[in-house]
């Protein structure tokens, strides 16, 4: 099982050689493609071959391009992740909204519950209302109650004068960890043969990873916990290693202990399983000692 996130921040030549992907740098290092999950190339003085590109994506390695500022830009998607992508996606198109409302309402009560379980680690006297919107989630989340944690969790953890929308490298951390998130759920859905576009709730025609967007709601807390307690007052090379290195932090799901990598692959067939057999009691969720 792959596992391994691979940074390379430096000018080098990545190529394929006999099952190895070779960096050729200051050094030469030959690293094993079948341990890679991850690649982040974060420097715009890195060339690829061709060859390499191609064995990673039929690999299903997550290959992510930073732009010049060294902020993740895009990335690689196969065009199919399954030997019966086709069946799969009719599938996709197929699940009943009520199951998609179902699993939705799920997802959204695990998010609050973790963003509770932080806030009361950090001493805030929000995770009180934040258990009580847990007692109000309606069907489908019908009464926005995420939208009002999101609200209270966010001040009660970075002030009341904090926004999401405001230029600030408390900001700059989360969009950046919240990307690698994404990034790391869309290889997952098309690994398992699904389209990303199609979501649960997110139904933005703009956005190509609605359902990503979707099913990482819950683990974003993994990059809120590591913001806080970076409070990041730059956003460089060591800070973004804490951030990329949260996949391989260890969360326990399915009565395991797996990687967050690892994790996600789990959670994400688990809801894919409870779309399929219309049972939302099938999903997996990680759990953490915060």
């Amino acid at each position: 099982m792959s596992w391994r996130t691979i940074v390379i921040s430096k000018r080098a030549k990545l190529d394929l050689q006999l099952g190895y992907m070779v960096v050729r740098g200051d050094e030469v290092t030959k690293i094993v493609l079948s341990e890679i999950g991850t690649l982040l190339i974060e420097s715009t003085a890195v060339s690829l071959t061709t060859g390499l590109l191609a064995e990673l994506a039929k690999r299903k390695v997550k290959v992510i391009f930073c732009d010049e500022k060294r902020n993740p830009s895009s990335e690689i998607v196969s065009y199919y992740g399954s030997h019966d992508t086709s069946n799969k996606v009719r599938k996709q198109i197929a699940w009943k909204q009520k199951t998609k409302e179902a699993v939705w309402t799920e997802i959204v009560s695990e998010k609050i519950r973790k963003q509770k379980e932080l806030l009361t680690l950090r001493r805030k006297d929000e995770a009180e209302l934040l258990g009580q919107y847990l007692t109000e989630i309606t069907w489908n989340d019908g009464t926005n109650r995420e939208g009002h944690a999101a609200k209270v969790y966010f001040n009660a953890l970075f002030g009341m004068d904090f926004t999401r929308t405001e230029d600030s490298y408390i900001n700059a951390g989360l969009n950046y960890g919240y990307s690698i998130l994404l990034s790391t759920f869309a290889r997952e859905i098309v690994a398992n043969g699904y389209i990303t576009q199609l979501g649960l709730f997110h139904d933005n025609m703009f956005n190509k990873f609605n359902l990503a967007s979707d099913m990482m709601e819950p683990f974003r807390i993994l990059v809120d916990q590591q913001v806080i307690q970076m409070m990041p007052t730059k956003l460089e090379k060591e800070e973004k290693m804490q951030l990329v290195n949260i996949l391989n932090q260890e969360v326990q799901i399915d009565g395991k202990i797996q990687y967050v990598n690892n994790a996600i692959k789990i959670y994400c067939r688990s809801v894919f399983d409870a779309l399929n057999e219309d049972d939302s009691a099938l999903l997996r969720f990680y759990r953490i000692e915060l």
